[in-house]
C-alpha cells in the first residue's frame, strides 16, 4: 500500500483526481448511499484537523475535526477563542497555537484535549469554500435575518437579506464571517456548519460530481496539508456520500489577566 501511495505521488493530477472522480461516482449514486461500500475510501484516515486562516494568514479562524464513519461524516467544531495551555507554549486561544507550533503542535494538543488521535491537518484560506462554491453553481442557505455591515480595512462588505437563496464568491464569504448579532463566534459556527452542508449537497448533484476532479484540483492549490492524493480523495468521496453528523463543543466565556477566553467542555 505504501508502494502505491508512493508512486500516485509522482503521477499527474489529472490522474490521481481521476481516480477521485471514479470513486466518487462508485459511492455517490443514489444507491450507493445503502451500499456497504459507501464512504469505504475515507474510512482509514482518522480524525483530521481544517483549519481555516484568517484574513491575515496569522490566526486561525476557523476549526473543526472531521472523520468519516460509516454511513456518516462527525463534524466536531472548536471555538476558535477556546482556552488552552499547552506544553511549550504557554496559555492562550486556541486560534494562535497555527501560528507558534505549526499544524503538528495543533493535532498534539487536540489529541490530548479530545481523547482521540487527530493524526492529519488540511490548512485552508478564507477563500476556498466560496471558490469552491463558485464552481459547483454557489451554496444554498437560509440567511436567518437581515445582514448587514462594513469594514473598509478588511476589504469587507456584507449585506444580506433574510430567506432561502443560493450564495457565492463575496456573499457567501460574508455570510461566513458575519458575526455582529450578539452571538459572535456561536452564531458563525452555527453559519458553517450551514455552508458545509450546502456545499455538500451540492457535490451530490449529478452534474457536479463531473466536476470532481477540477474540485479536488482546486483545493490541491489551496491547501497545506499532510495528507497524499488519495487520501484526499478518499476523504471527498467520504464526505459525497455520507450524511454530515455536525455539532459545536460547548463553551462559556470567562477571563484570566485581562484578557477573555472561552471555557471549552472537551469530549470525555
Amino acid at each position: 500500500m505504501a508502494a502505491l501511495f508512493s508512486n500516485l505521488r509522482h503521477r499527474p493530477l489529472w490522474q490521481v483526481c481521476g481516480l477521485g472522480l471514479a470513486v466518487g461516482l462508485l459511492v455517490s449514486v443514489p444507491l450507493a448511499r445503502r451500499h456497504p461500500l459507501a464512504g469505504w475510501w475515507g474510512l482509514g484516515i482518522g480524525d483530521v484537523v481544517v483549519l481555516g486562516q484568517d484574513a491575515g494568514g496569522s490566526n486561525t479562524d476557523t476549526i473543526f475535526t472531521l472523520k468519516v464513519k460509516p454511513g456518516s461524516t462527525r463534524i466536531t467544531q472548536i471555538p476558535r477563542d477556546s482556552y488552552i495551555n499547552p506544553d511549550g507554549f504557554g496559555a492562550m486561544k486556541i486560534n494562535g497555537l497555527l501560528r507558534r507550533g505549526g499544524p503538528e503542535a495543533v493535532e498534539r494538543e487536540l489529541t490530548r484535549l479530545m481523547n482521540r488521535p487527530v493524526r492529519h491537518h488540511v490548512v485552508v484560506s478564507l477563500q476556498t469554500l466560496p471558490l469552491l462554491a463558485n464552481l459547483v453553481g454557489g451554496i444554498e442557505v437560509d440567511v436567518p435575518k437581515r445582514l448587514y455591515y462594513v469594514d473598509r480595512s478588511q476589504d469587507l462588505v456584507i449585506d444580506l437579506q433574510p430567506g432561502r437563496q443560493v450564495l457565492s464568491s463575496k456573499a457567501l464569504e460574508g455570510f461566513l464571517r458575519w458575526r455582529n448579532d450578539g452571538y459572535g463566534d456561536f452564531g458563525r459556527l452555527e453559519r458553517q456548519q450551514l455552508g458545509l452542508k450546502g456545499l455538500a449537497n451540492r457535490l451530490r448533484q449529478p452534474q457536479n460530481l463531473l466536476k470532481l476532479p477540477l474540485l479536488l484540483g482546486v483545493v490541491r492549490t489551496q491547501v497545506q496539508t499532510d495528507l497524499n492524493p488519495v487520501q484526499m480523495a478518499g476523504l471527498a468521496a467520504g464526505l459525497i456520500s455520507t450524511d454530515l453528523d455536525a455539532h459545536r463543543l460547548e463553551a462559556r466565556p470567562f477571563s484570566r489577566g485581562g484578557i477573555s477566553y472561552l471555557e471549552t467542555t472537551w469530549p470525555n
